[in-house]
């Protein structure tokens, strides 16, 4: 079977993902940033867009963020082509309600929605507001049960339900399954309860930035276990700085490594408030001082010559990977460039 080449972005709903003293890429969290971004991402060819959940700023709580859901809900209504892909955090919404609030984007975009389920890391963002934040694997069990309700009211099942956390009883939501049988199912996280997850609800695992090596050893531990749902997909985050030439990426590269050491202080915040069992957060901060980019960065290796970036995509794309999540700095400045220069290298 042929496997898809598909490129997305990261939508910038916290303003910059590497450098935040980067006088080329100002702090703009802004919904007009954001739309004008995710349009012009769908006009130059761009798959995907990945909105992230955040109530307030993970990485500095002094500056805007962006609120998904809403955002995602309004970028429907503008868009025509591109696939909306919306994080959720299921200790924040109730099963009914997200469901609920997912077909109707679903309605919105004709068919082009995604939730990306993933297990909060931030600590402070539930607890400073009275919501319980449990540990590590028992919010993947909450998220299990969640999961496993809210999959059957996107299908339009009537549901009576009870479970450890959850009471539902004969629920029925409705539009349903007019585009499908129902939205694409992300699922994030690579610690063993992630990955159990993934296999028994995901419909396409996101995987963080990293090496190829390490990336397919990622995909073959899933390729043993049965999905229940068939052949499972993968996807790759990762930020690129590609250039004409190799050395010209990599000092590119090395001003914004330079420029990110002086947000060491802000990590430090994000660190205290940071759940130290989330395999996530541990894996790529502690890579931070080597890469730039939120969610394993430039750990991917994609920075390089057009040639080299290229080369690496289709190196990964051959290992299992079906959709790059991109980010860039500046960011559209970047996204351009990668679309006129890397797309046609890689799309035959």
């Amino acid at each position: 079977m042929s496997r898809p080449l598909r490129f997305g972005v990261w939508a910038p709903v916290h303003g910059s993902r590497a450098a935040r003293h980067d006088p080329d890429e100002p702090h703009d969290a802004s919904w007009a940033r954001n739309r004008t971004l995710v349009r012009d991402a769908e006009r130059l060819g761009y798959d995907s867009v990945l909105v992230a959940q955040h109530t307030v700023n993970p990485y500095d709580e002094t500056r805007d963020q962006l609120e998904a859901w809403t955002a995602t809900a309004a970028l429907a209504a503008l868009t025509t082509r591109i696939e909306l892909i919306a994080a959720i955090k299921p200790g924040l919404y109730h099963p009914v309600v997200l469901a609920k609030m997912a077909l109707q984007i679903e309605q919105i975009s004709a068919g082009r929605f995604g939730l990306n389920l993933v297990n909060a890391w931030n600590r402070a963002e539930f607890e400073r507001a009275g919501l319980p934040f449990p540990a590590h694997d028992a919010r993947y069990a909450y998220g299990r049960e969640w999961i496993a309700l809210v999959e059957r009211l996107l299908r339009g099942e009537r549901v009576t339900f009870e479970g450890q956390h959850f009471r539902v009883e004969d629920y029925q939501l409705r539009p349903a399954g007019t585009f499908r049988a129902r939205p694409t199912l992300y699922v994030g996280g690579e610690s063993e309860p992630a990955r159990a997850l993934v296999a028994d609800h995901g419909d396409v695992w996101f995987i963080n930035g990293q090496p190829l090596d390490a990336v397919t050893h990622l995909i073959a531990d899933l390729e043993r276990r049965p999905a229940a749902r068939g052949r499972l997909r993968y996807g790759l985050s990762a930020f690129v700085i590609a250039r004409e030439t190799d050395a010209a990426a990599h000092a590119e590269f090395a001003r914004l490594l330079d420029l990110s050491r002086r947000d060491e202080a802000l990590r430090a915040e994000t660190r205290a408030r940071t759940d130290a069992a989330s395999v996530m957060f541990a894996k790529t901060d502690a890579a931070a001082a080597h890469h730039v980019g939120t969610n394993g960065g430039t750990a991917a290796g994609l920075v390089g010559s057009y040639d080299t970036v290229a080369r690496r995509i289709r190196a990964f794309h051959a290992a299992g990977i079906e959709l790059f999540m991109l980010q860039f700095q500046p960011f559209e400045a970047e996204m351009a460039r990668f679309a006129e220069q890397v797309f046609s290298r890689v799309r035959g």
